[in-house]
């Protein structure tokens, strides 16, 4: 289940625009949301999108409708067809350790995640913190 979720448009910030590749406060949609598993708030996310991109679709309303965020820049004309992930894990902020319910002493595990359509143009950066308790991160890859 999905709670909490607010959509806006705000000023991207500073390491956003980098990633996006876009000028630093420049305007990006603003989805943050919180998932919720059995009760248990486990991951808070926040995307952020090039504002000019996604103007005028679903992506800007709470509900983006079948296939989400991605089915809805696919018919946009941008379809991811490339992600590329970064991981951290570290201590959670006050906030961050209310909103998911942390025990004292629990630590998060932040994934921060860019979306990117033909041509390696990035359309979406995702920063996700999890609680370290709930997750299990599995990868398989070739040699």
């Amino acid at each position: 289940m999905v709670d909490q979720v607010q959509v806006y448009e705000a000023a991207v910030p500073e390491r956003i625009s980098q990633v996006l590749d876009i000028e630093a406060g420049a305007p990006t949609c603003v989805r943050s949301r919180r998932f919720v598993l059995d009760d248990k708030p486990v991951l808070l996310s926040t995307s952020y999108l090039p504002a000019d991109l996604v103007a005028g679709s679903a992506i800007t309303q709470e509900d983006t409708g079948p296939g989400g965020t991605y089915a809805r820049l696919a018919e946009l004309g941008y379809k991811p067809v490339h992600f590329r992930e970064e991981i951290r894990s570290r201590m959670p902020s006050q906030e961050e350790a209310s909103r998911l319910q942390l025990s004292m002493g629990t630590p998060v595990i932040m994934i921060c995640r860019t979306a990117f359509a033909d041509e390696g143009r990035p359309v979406e950066v995702n920063e996700m913190t999890l609680d370290s308790a709930a997750y299990v991160l599995e990868y398989d890859f070739d040699a």
